[in-house]
């Protein structure tokens, strides 16, 4: 039930070039590519880069905003908001998985790269799109962070309305966990976060990411997701980065900045993924297989890029014409 099997099931088969359906927001198709096929050259802008295949109806989101009028920003915490709202993906917003307690605690970061403005906030409870509430610390505050409790109690007084979060089926998965897997590893990858980035016509960088985190960990456990250059990172002079995984692994490291470092030094960005996930297993003293992480990038100039450790992984992009599903470089060595 909280397998990967479930949270992004296709209904097509994977094959290179076929038209894929995919399961849970809305009835969006894509042309399923190999990485190499579209990463040598710019897309054509505006281009939008998600983590997994439910990622691509946010990056379709994102799309029709901008089409409609809408800020790069606007773009971006609107296609994550769909993602967030949608209770058949188990990790994030509504329908997260919980933490130990039973209770779903949710990150969140976004960032313009225009001004290296940047706002999150982490293990927020009771609020479905803490995308945008992340947004409002970074609009309406001299902060970038905020946390648990007075996360909420901003989010209140900023006049975002609280809900449940914990789905019937979240529920009934803790209570499962609980009851037959307490103490113990909890076998299955369950850590599925969105990271949303995306270049508009004139070369503007901008980028969010969301999670409930690690299913079923410790109370007041943060992730990468809401840490500014660990989660996601945007620089407007270079493009940006995000990661999904295991995020102890990518914020020991700064994954999404060292990114962003390495694609301002000359690397394209899958060149700079693959850097980085090689220097994380050189400094874990791992091979890449032993690590859960997977990173996608883009450059200001609309190419973009992706590797991961985790053979599942996969990536969307739209562009103004396509959308696609991309198998990213795996990293074994």
């Amino acid at each position: 039930m909280i397998g990967n099997s479930r949270r992004y099931a296709l209904k097509a088969s994977l094959s290179a070039g076929a038209i894929v359906l995919l399961d849970g927001l809305g009835c969006q198709s894509a042309e399923e590519v190999d990485l190499a096929s579209v990463a040598s050259s710019p897309l054509s802008r505006p281009v939008f880069i998600a983590t997994w295949p439910f990622g691509l109806a946010a990056c379709e989101k994102s799309q029709r905003t901008l089409t409609q009028g809408g800020s790069l920003l606007d773009a971006v915490e609107y296609g994550i908001n769909l993602t967030e709202l949608d209770p058949k993906v188990s990790s994030v917003g509504v329908g997260g998985l919980p933490n130990a307690d039973g209770v779903v605690q949710l990150d969140a970061s976004i960032m313009d790269g225009q001004r290296q403005r940047a706002g999150s906030v982490a293990a927020l409870e009771g609020f479905a799109n803490p995308i945008s509430v992340a947004r409002r610390v970074m609009e309406s505050t001299r902060h970038v962070m905020l946390v648990g409790q007075d996360a909420a109690a901003f989010a209140q007084a900023s006049g975002f309305e609280s809900q449940e979060l914990l789905t019937e089926e979240s529920r009934q998965a803790w209570e499962k966990w609980r009851s037959n897997q307490a103490g113990k590893s909890i076998g299955e990858k369950t850590h599925d976060t969105i990271a949303l980035l995306g270049v508009n016509r004139d070369g503007q960088v901008a980028g969010g990411c969301s999670t409930s985190g690690l299913a079923f960990k410790l109370p007041g456990r943060v992730g990468d997701s809401p840490l500014i250059g660990s989660g996601m990172y945007v620089d407007g002079e270079v493009g940006a980065a995000g990661a999904t995984g295991v995020g102890e692994n990518v914020l020991r490291y700064c994954g999404s900045f060292l990114i962003v470092e390495y694609m301002r030094q000359g690397m394209s960005p899958t060149e700079a993924c693959i850097s980085a996930i090689r220097r994380i297993a050189t400094g874990d003293r791992k091979s890449p297989a032993e690590l859960s992480v997977n990173f996608i990038a883009i450059n200001k100039r609309g190419q973009i890029g992706a590797a991961g450790t985790d053979r599942e992984f996969r990536c969307a992009v739209v562009e103004q014409q396509r959308s696609l599903l991309i198998t990213p470089h795996m990293v074994t060595s």
